[in-house]
């Protein structure tokens, strides 16, 4: 992977994790475009991956500041009532990546057709929220365990993770402000979990070298792009305009399906 793939990848990481068009579909799109041999490049993902949780802990770094505080009271209270509301939410993936993960990236790995499927199926997901009434409702343990399913689903590169978890909260009838941040702060404990794991079951030895240049590059372009991403979409979906997304999502998928 040289400097100029790294820039592309890395942008493409950066604004595809947070707006709903599927960050692991366009990925692999991108490899596929590129060159790039993903599966051989696991660093990289890892960097990429980490840097994109950073731009969320910046943006809403206010809230978990303060979930943090009350986490440290020590008592049952709003902060430790959300917190278990994340922490239920990510039971469904943790299964599906315990379970599924070899499975699934076997079946998706350089498959542009299964990639432009699923680009279809967030289409359908994402054009469905605007038929959705006004959120009124606050998040529950059953909505938890329910977005938690949509983002497990997410695994499958071409569906998108903040476009499954918002749509299905705002069908479920949550408020569009409740959403977006429950969403992005959601996918903080599998990234996280999953780069961890990643880190300590891989032998790094035996990856492409990648070098410096191109991880700092990938890095500073998926921070950079996931920043403006991340506060772009809090403000789309405020203003109820998934529905662009799914036309996106739509001709993209085509192009996949077609392209394969």
């Amino acid at each position: 992977m040289n400097a100029l793939q790294a820039l592309i990848l890395g942008i493409l990481q950066g604004l595809t994790e947070f707006l709903p068009v599927s960050s692991s579909g366009h990925l692999e799109i991108g490899h596929t475009l590129l060159g790039v041999e993903g599966h051989n490049n696991l660093l990289f993902a890892v960097v990429v991956h980490g840097a994109t949780v950073l731009s969320t802990l910046v943006v809403f770094r206010k809230d978990i500041v303060q979930l943090i505080k009350g986490l440290f009271e020590f008592r049952w209270n709003e902060e430790t009532k959300y917190i278990s509301f994340l922490l239920v939410s990510a039971i469904p993936v943790l299964i599906f990546g315990l379970f599924f993960k070899e499975q699934i990236e076997s079946l998706y790995t350089g498959n542009l057709f299964m990639v432009g499927l699923m680009l279809l199926v967030t289409a359908l997901l994402l054009a469905f929220t605007f038929f959705a009434k006004k959120g009124k409702s606050e998040i529950k343990y059953k909505d938890a365990i329910i977005i938690g399913i949509a983002q497990a689903l997410a695994v499958m590169p071409g569906i998108s993770r903040s476009g499954s978890t918002i749509a299905t909260g705002l069908l479920l009838g949550k408020k569009k402000k409740e959403m977006a941040r429950f969403s992005f702060l959601m996918v903080l404990i599998p990234i996280i979990g999953a780069n961890f794991l990643d880190l300590i079951g891989t032998d790094f030895q035996a990856e492409e070298s990648l070098g410096i240049v191109p991880l700092s590059i990938g890095f500073i372009a998926a921070f950079a792009s996931g920043l403006l991403a991340c506060q772009w979409m809090i403000n789309i979906v405020n203003k109820g305009k998934l529905i662009y997304f799914a036309a996106y999502c739509l001709v993209i998928g085509l192009i996949a399906i077609f392209a394969a």
